[in-house]
Formats: C-alpha cells, structure tokens, sequence
C-alpha cells in the first residue's frame, strides 16, 4: 500500500508572507515542528516556580555558547600568552570586560539553575517510570557540566586555576594500574604547562560542548515523548479528551507556558545583571582573587580549592582517610557520589511520585540529604588549616577534628539517602490525603 499524501498546511499568515511558509515547510518541516515541540506538545496545567529552571537552563547554556565563541577571538591558548591575554580582553577590547564576566558569573548560574533543576526533579519524582532515560540524560549532562567547567577552569592561566588543575589530575593519578599513565596523558606532558592548557582548550570549546549539546537534545526528545512530569505526579496522557484526543489536564506549551518562561527570565536577568554590574567575583566564590595573579609553578597558593559547586565532592574526598598511603579511596568516594545518581530511578520504590502525597520517611531523608549536601559544600571551601577550628573550642575527637568529623558523618547520611531508598520509601506511610487520579491547582 502506498502512504497517504501529507495534510496540506493552511498559511499561518495571510498573503505572500504565508505562502513563503507554506512553501518552506513543503521542503523543511517549519510549522510541523513548531506545532509538535510548542503549540501541539500539552504540558500540566499546575506548573509552579520549580518549572522554570529547565528553561532557564537552556537560557544560561545559549549564553554561554555565545559568550565562549566571542572570548575565543582573543584569548590565547599559550602559557606564556593565556593570562595576559585574559587581561587584554578585561581592559583592551571593548566589551571585553562584560563579556568575560557574563561567562564567568554564567557558569556559577549554571550550575545554580542545574542544582534547582535536579531538586525539583526529586521533589516531584521526575526520574520515575516511565522517565527513567529522561533522568539517565539528565544526569549525563551534569557529568559533562562539571567536565566543561573543569577544562574551562584552567584557561585563566591564574594561580588558582593552575595549582587547582594540579591537584585535580593528581587525583586521577592515585587511581589503581591505570592512574599514572591517565594522569600524563591528561596533562600531555610530566606537569601542567602549554600541552595542558591547549588540551583543555580543546576539550572546552569544542569537544564537551559538542556531546553536551548533543545530549540537551536528547533529553529534550525523551521529555517530548513521555511528557513533562508535574507536582501532583499524575500522568496526564492517561485522562484524554474524546473528541480531541488531548489531555484533559493539559495546555498547550505555547503560548501558555513561554509566556511564563519569559517572566522567569526577566526575573533571572536582573538577578544575573546585578551580579555581573556590582559583585562578578560573589566575594571570591564566582572568582577567586587568587586567579587575578597570573600562574607560578614555584609559588603554592596559601589554599587550593575548587570553586563552590564542586566542594561538596571535594569536602567528601578530604573526609575520606589515605589508606594504605594512598587517596584512591576518596577519589572512587568522590566518584561513587555522582555516579550514584544515575541508579536513582530504580531505588525508590515509594507508592507516590510527588512529596505532597509521601510519608514522613522520605521527607526526613530528603531533608538530611539536602543539608548534608549544604554543609559539604561549606566545608569544601574552608582551608584544612582550619578544619579543626569549626566549631571554635571543641576538642579532638579521638584524634580527629571536629570537621573531618563533621564531613565523614554527613558523607555517610549523602549516602544512606540512596543506599537505604528501596527500604524507607517502601515502608514509607503515605499522607491521609491519596495521591489524585486528575490534577490539583
């Protein structure tokens, strides 16, 4: 049998102007695609704040983009070149100075958003069936975010950049057989220097953002196909209209919901304008005044760190002890906290999607995870030096400061919100109001 002649397309617009689009999705699918991803894809009607930070996800990831292509106009991939001309840029080009500072303040809203996104996404029970895969990718691209902003971290050529980039490799180096030869072939050479900084060069504008954008893509095709997830964790595909075959408690994304995305990145503008204009360096968390003095392998910082949205990994490997004279153990600690994410989706085995409709159990959990996950954070920052200093006037505990204490205990609740999931979310006692069968407002 032969296929059935495509509908014919009625011109969105009146006269030439329309025909030139009915012409052009005869050859290029234009309005089909418009009308299956905006006006044809129907989205829950009780959308609320924690919706916005996937959209403004792709927002910061476009600026980025735009941002990174004009930085690389001028910025040199050489040791002896890449700090200064950092400084060219910050005072020499017009607009430079703008634009490196919305790449800089962008890739800490980055990860702001991202964290927002991924809570919402635990909140609401986004990663269950049958989202799964739309989870995997999710997570896929948060690996790639933090190796995106690794590589990109040592193009400043600052002190922190360096000897933040030294420690990081040397990391890689403790892992079992494979880790030194990894380590040199990272670096591209015995220690960071040229072949290490053009290296990440490479893997910073073309290589991560290439598979990130590749999986953006996917993720936003597996959100089209099961649908977008909503705070009640009804699946609206399965209440449909009759006449319409549409979801009953559902909307068309267009113009509903870009309007309301369009507030959010109004709000989120002036939000990120405000940081860009009077405090791009967020008191050294966003910029390090360290990185303002240009890289010197003979001088060691008085304290190396990573910036703040990987220091509660870092706070977890610096919790870990040197077992048998090595850091291998928390740098697969390190590793095993990211990695576990992506088991999420088969680890809770709760009745209920949503955290309005779970028992106590999971929002206690949900509680200590996010604290911990906080505090972690904190820790990571604060100099070794001091660990012992916080809180002020307790003793040693057994040998042990009271924040490597602190930090090993709040590692072990990080994990026990994933390892003890298939238990507390199965014998979890569900709220006295039932999860609804349509969705609430």
């Amino acid at each position: 049998m032969g296929h059935s002649p495509k509908p014919a397309i009625a011109p969105p617009i009146p006269g030439l102007a329309g025909q030139a689009i009915v012409w052009l999705d005869k050859r290029f699918p234009l309005v089909r695609l418009w009308q299956e991803q905006l006006t044809g894809y129907y989205a829950p009607k009780n959308f609320n704040f924690w919706y916005y930070f996937g959209s403004l996800a792709m927002l910061v990831l476009v600026m980025q983009i735009v941002t990174g292509i004009f930085l690389t106009m001028n910025y040199k991939p050489d040791a002896k070149l890449a700090f200064a001309s950092v400084e060219y840029i910050m005072r020499d080009v017009p607009g430079g100075w703008f634009i490196r500072y919305l790449h800089s303040t962008g890739a800490s809203m980055f990860f702001i958003v991202v964290y927002l996104h991924m809570f919402r996404g635990l909140i609401y029970g986004s990663y269950r069936k049958p989202r799964e895969l739309l989870w995997v990718f999710g997570c896929m691209i948060y690996l790639c975010l933090m190796a995106e902003a690794f590589f990109g971290y040592l193009l400043p050529w600052g002190q922190m950049s360096y000897w933040g980039a030294q420690v990081i490799i040397n990391l890689f180096a403790a892992i079992p057989f494979i880790g030194p030869d990894l380590a040199i072939w990272i670096r591209g050479d015995y220690n960071v220097g040229d072949a290490t900084l053009n290296r990440f060069f490479a893997f910073h504008v073309i290589a991560i953002p290439l598979v990130l954008l590749g999986l953006v893509a996917a993720h936003l095709m597996a959100l089209r196909e099961v649908g977008s997830n909503n705070p009640d964790g009804v699946e609206i595909k399965e209440n449909l209209d009759p006449k319409t075959g549409t979801p009953k408690d559902g909307i068309p994304f267009h113009p509903y919901y870009t309007i309301k995305d369009i507030v959010g990145v109004f709000v989120f503008l002036g939000v990120f304008t405000v940081i860009v204009f009077f405090m791009p360096e967020m008191g050294g968390y966003f910029l390090e005044y360290a990185n303002f003095v240009q890289a010197d392998p003979l001088k060691t910082p008085e304290h190396i760190a990573p910036v703040w949205y990987f220091t509660p990994f870092y706070a977890m490997l610096r919790a870990v002890p040197s077992y048998f004279g090595t850091q291998f153990w928390g740098v697969a600690v390190m590793g095993l906290a990211t990695l576990i994410l992506f088991a999420l989706p088969w680890l809770d085995k709760g009745k209920a999607k949503s955290i309005r409709y779970r028992g106590p159990r999971f929002r206690n959990f949900l509680i200590a995870f996010v604290v911990s996950f906080l505090i972690l954070g904190y820790l990571g920052v604060v100099p070794t030096t001091v660990w012992g200093q916080l809180p002020k006037g307790l003793p040693l505990v057994g040998g042990m400061d009271t924040a490597t204490l602190v930090a090993r205990i709040l590692t072990a609740v990080y994990f026990a919100f994933f390892i003890l999931m298939p238990w507390y979310t199965k014998k979890d006692i569900p709220q006295e109001l039932p999860e609804p069968e349509r969705v609430t407002y």
